[in-house]
């Protein structure tokens, strides 16, 4: 035999499920749901979602929704302006001059030394490489 297991409500949503449940208690037939009850909907489904919230008030979901939908296009601005929900952060740029000294040794006694001053990183693989194959 299969129970019935009571899912754990957020506690916004609970509290919101009472108000609605006095309300239905004490309105009179056919009266609509007042607007602050209405917003307290839209603000416990921006927590526990759409169906939830509307499965839990005993609510329409499309009226729910169309209600989300208004407040989000009646939502002020803060006071500075739009809030950034995308920042791109540039690589930092080196400055300075790059500068090295390479020394290279073969067994023979062959030397190369190359001292280097760039604003770019020499590629010193390609150099060393070089060296070694010119003396093979």
């Amino acid at each position: 035999m299969r129970t019935k297991q009571a899912h754990a409500q957020p506690v916004r949503l609970e509290e919101v499920r009472r108000r609605f449940e006095r309300w239905r208690r004490s309105r009179k037939a056919l009266s609509r749901i007042p607007e602050p009850l209405w917003a307290a909907a839209v603000k416990a489904a921006g927590v526990a979602g759409i169906s939830r919230t509307a499965k839990t008030l005993r609510v329409n979901h499309h009226a729910l929704k169309q209600r989300i939908v208004e407040a989000a296009a009646t939502a002020v601005e803060p006071e500075g302006g739009p809030v950034a929900t995308f920042l791109e952060l540039a690589p930092p740029t080196r400055t300075g001059v790059c500068q090295c000294t390479l020394e290279l040794e073969d067994a023979c006694g062959a030397k190369m030394q190359v001292h280097l001053q760039s604003d770019e990183a020499p590629d010193l693989a390609a150099l060393s490489r070089s060296f070694w194959e010119l003396r093979s």
